[in-house]
This record gives structure tokens, sequence and C-alpha cells, in this order.
């Protein structure tokens, strides 16, 4: 027998000295977080905990290996979901903290931990938010405004509160430029219907792009319809990213508005902004931006940018379903008519005529959902105290990782790879139904979206109908996205 000090604890079935490595690492990032930095690519500042600005966040390989070393020779091999050695840091923050702030994460699913790679249909929601929430039913629940009673003021100042979160979140003048929606479909609705519409003649025309969400086409659809306006679509390369010159050559005397994504839902392509709003400017056409993919994986500023309005909704940002945010530069909305009438939107009523408050009140009719604008700011308070900096880049070589994983599944055909990408890694498989694939990661305990993703123009282009889509977020780990590798690759594999 070898007199080695880590060759007999295999024998006796034991964990060897690298195992055992990981488990103190995984403890000690719990418990001496100082102890850990080094393991996890993060150094110290010269004040406890302060973080080190030239941080670089580093994917730690699971169980000890090289991400990505699994070969293809592997064939036949059992897939299992991997040993969790310790996880990484996102900023100056634990992931396994992280994690253990969504208490859905939690979950079994046909037995097996959930693995949640559907963000870009909905994130979830740290136990921060769904605590503030019931804060809020127990202790200010009441309707906002004109109220002469204290929760009237608590809920109020809740509300109001939230708005200026809103608006410091990204970068707007002041929380006048912020409106509560339901999400970013009804702001895009409300864009088209309360700022363009009045501006439209027949044959003026309005820009969109391929990679646009349905809910970017269809209500402008419905207003070039009603009014005799034309729609045209900026194309985009083989990668999937937009091209700036084929869409700077759409404009002409009688454009009139552009629409467009910041990370395509479907490809996770991060468009080129700054240029495509640079480029409408400088003719003298106003843009709107469609940012429901974007907020929750990078930083984003609307004053920086220049862009006139921007949406986005509050369920994919760990906030709650049924809120969302339209920005608009106060001028515009200022501008913008009324999109619906009743109460809290009015100045003065007779039945001879109406007077409108100003925005944000002009375009927030009857009772709106406090309560999800309280737990959207709460959201926003969450992913602040992280830094959406540091999600970036943790996020960035998470999905990195992901690719690099993904290549090595035989008959895997990545659907979008634009240099630029956020939080995407749709794929086909081949001789595989998107749903079927869908399915059997279900029975893994992964959670992905399979179909069109509301995108059916931009997947057409590529020549399909549906794709599989796993979508990642900062409480994704490289063992999560192991686990999906190793799964498509026994799918693969199997006969039929």
């Amino acid at each position: 027998m070898s007199t080695t000090t880590n060759s007999a604890p295999k024998l006796w079935g034991l964990p060897d000295e690298r195992e055992l490595a990981a488990f103190a690492a995984g403890r000690l990032a719990e418990y001496l977080p100082g102890l850990a930095y080094p393991a996890a690519g993060y150094a110290p500042g010269p004040e406890a905990g302060e973080p080190n600005p030239s941080y670089a966040p580093l994917v730690v390989a699971q169980d000890g290996a090289t991400p990505g070393a699994q070969a293809a020779s592997d064939a036949g091999a059992p897939v299992s979901p991997p040993r969790q050695a310790a996880l990484p840091y996102v900023g100056e923050y634990p992931l396994e903290k992280i994690r253990a702030d969504f208490p859905i994460l939690a979950e079994k699913i046909k037995g097996r931990q959930l693995v949640w790679l559907d963000n870009a249909a909905t994130t979830q929601r740290p136990g921060q938010v769904i605590e503030r929430l019931r804060y809020y039913y127990e202790h200010e629940n009441s309707n906002v405004h004109r109220g002469a009673h204290a929760l009237a003021g608590r809920s109020t100042d809740a509300y109001e509160g939230a708005r200026a979160k809103v608006a410091a979140f990204i970068g707007a003048s002041g929380p006048e430029s912020v409106v509560f929606v339901r999400g970013a479909t009804e702001a895009l609705n409300l864009v088209a219907n309360a700022y363009v519409r009045p501006l439209l003649r027949p044959g003026d025309e309005i820009i969109l792009t391929l990679l646009e969400h349905h809910s970017n086409i269809v209500p402008w659809q419905i207003l070039a319809e009603e009014t005799g306006a034309l729609l045209r679509v900026a194309p985009v390369d083989a990668s999937g990213q937009i091209l700036v010159s084929e869409y700077a050559k759409l404009f002409n005397r009688n454009t009139r508005f552009v629409s467009v994504t910041h990370v395509s839902n479907a490809l996770g392509t991060v468009t080129p902004l700054e240029e495509l709003i640079a480029v409408a400017h400088a003719r003298g056409v106003r843009i709107c931006v469609d940012g429901a993919q974007s907020v929750s994986h990078m930083p984003v500023d609307v004053s920086a940018l220049d862009a006139d309005f921007f949406a986005f909704s509050g369920h994919k940002i760990f906030g709650p379903t049924g809120i969302g945010v339209l920005y608009g530069k106060s001028e515009l909305l200022e501008a913008a008519r009324p999109w619906q009438g009743g109460g809290n939107m009015i100045a003065d009523v007779t039945f001879a005529r109406t007077s409108y408050k100003k925005a944000p009140e002009k375009f927030e009719a009857g009772t709106g959902n406090i309560a999800g604008a309280v737990g959207l700011g709460a959201a926003i308070d969450y992913v602040s105290a992280i830094g959406m900096d540091n999600i970036a880049r943790y996020e960035q070589e998470l999905l990195a990782y992901g690719i690099d994983e993904l290549r090595r599944v035989p008959g895997l055909r990545p659907v979008g790879t634009a240099t630029r990408r956020a939080g995407v890694l749709s794929f086909v498989l081949d001789g595989r139904n998107p749903e079927d694939v869908g399915r059997y990661l279900n029975e893994a305990g992964i959670a992905v979206r399979a179909g069109h993703h509301c995108a059916q123009p931009v997947l057409r282009h590529f020549g399909y109908e549906a794709t599989v889509r796993p979508s990642i977020a900062f409480y994704n780990t490289p063992g999560e996205i192991e686990h999906l590798a190793r799964t498509l690759l026994s799918l693969a594999r199997l006969h039929g």
C-alpha cells in the first residue's frame, strides 16, 4: 500500500486532501470570509471588508476541476450533479450567502435540487423583498395620496420612496421622470399611444429592429394600422448583432420614432445602444428603449445614454410581478397626452372639462400596484447593495463558462453568438424538439424556457420556430452550469 498521505483515505471511501480543502474553503467562506478571499479571487482592501477596486470575479471550478475539463471521451458516464466546491464571490458577497437569501432556490423538483435557469422569463425574489411586501401589508396598507390618516401617510411615503429609488438606480434626473406601470409591455404601449400616436400621419415611419420582443412589435403594428404609418426594421448580422450601418440607412424625412431593445431576450445580444441613440438624435428623432432584459444584468444610466424613454419590468429584476417602470424625459412626458382617465391623475373635473396633474401622476390613473412598487424598491436596494458592476462582472464570467461547457455537447448549436451578450444561452439540439429538451431537463430539476420566447421574427430569421433558452442570474453557480451541460450530454447520447 502506498504510504502517501492522501491515498489511504480514498481506499477507505473517505474524502481525500483535495476534497477536504474544498469543504474547508466553503466553511471558511461563511465563517471567516477574510481568510477565504484569495481562493475566491479577491483580496481585501486596507480595511476589513473593504472591496478591492481591482477585483475581477473568478468562477471557481467545481470539485477542484478546471472549468470545461470534462472531455467528449466520457461517453456513457453517469450524469449526476457535481460535488460543490467553495462558491465564488459576487463583489464582496459570498455566492452561498446570496443564494441563501432566495428561499425558492431550496425547492426540490422531481426529487432534485431546483436549478433556476429561466431568469429571462422571470427572476426569483430574495427574502428581503418578500419580507418587505409582508411588512407593507401588515403595517402600511392604504391607498396613497390625499388620505388624512397615518396609514395613508406611511403608504404614500413608501410608494414615493420607491419612485425615488428607481430614479436614482437608473440615473434619471428625478422621480418626476418615473412612471409606475404594470410592466415593460404596458410602458411600451403607453409610449406608443400617449406620445407617438399624436405625431403620426399616413406615410410616417417608425423604426424597430429584428431583435424585438413581441411587446415592442405589436403595439407599433397596431399604431401603424390605425394611423397609416409604416414600420421599418433594422437587420442583424450572422451573430445576431444589429447592423448599425443598415439601421442608419432607414432614416429619412418621414421617420418619426424609434423603439429598440437593449438586450435581446431570445439571443442575449447587447445592442450598441449608444450608437443607436446617437444616430436617431442626429436626425432629430426620439427613441424608446426596451430595457426589460438589461437592468438586472448591467448598470444602466438613462441620462448618460440620453435615452428619451426607457421601460422595464420589476419581476425581471428580483421584484414583484405586476409592477414596472417607464422613464421619460420630463419634457416628453409633459408633451404626451393621458393614456387612461380616472382617479389620481386629475387636477380638476367638471362635466365641461378636466385638467390633469403633471407627470408622473398624469399616467397613473386609478389605484396602482402600491405594494408592487414598494417591493420593487426593496429589490433595487438589494441589488444596489451588491453592486450592479459586481453583478455584471460575475455574470459575464458565468456566461463565458456556460458557452464553453455547452460547446462540448455533441449536436448542440448555439443561437445568437454576438460578442456582446448578457444572460442568455439559447440553443437547439440536433434531432431533438426544444420542448422535449426542456421536459428532459425538468426531470433533472433544471428549469429553462423552450419555445419562441415572444421573439418569432428573429428566430425565424435564423431558421427556427423554437429554441431552448437557459438564462442566468447572479445567484446561479458554476455547478449548475455543469449540471446543465452533463444532462444535455446524457440526452445527446440517447438513441431515438
